[in-house]
């Protein structure tokens, strides 16, 4: 199966990153967490720092998340992140462009 890219980050491989069918992520399932006092690592599904998630979040270029299992707990439906890593989801294909990008991608003067 052909490797999938999110933006300019790493590609991404249906085998790499199985997920199952419903149910719910916490954000440390979708960005990884780094190995540490004895917790074992997690593999990022999607390899981008909490500040740019939640920037992806805001934006749009990332689905908004539930609190269907409580007031003070954040979560994402695994439809939603699956709907994000497929081919045809036109966040997954755009091109994130800075500020001083037009939208022809030619650079603006500062």
């Amino acid at each position: 199966m052909a490797a999938k890219s999110i933006g300019d980050t790493l590609p991404l491989s249906a085998e790499a990153c199985p997920l199952p069918r419903t149910g719910y992520l916490r954000l440390h399932q979708i960005i990884g967490r780094p190995a540490r006092k004895g917790r074992s690592p997690i593999a990022a599904i999607i390899p981008v720092s909490r500040s740019t998630w939640w920037a992806g979040v805001k934006s749009g270029r990332y689905p908004r998340p539930t609190h269907a299992l409580g007031g003070r707990i954040t979560a994402w439906r695994v439809e939603d992140i699956r709907k994000l890593l497929s081919p045809g989801d036109e966040r997954t294909t755009e091109k994130q462009m800075s500020p001083s990008t037009r939208s022809d991608g030619i650079k603006q003067q500062a």
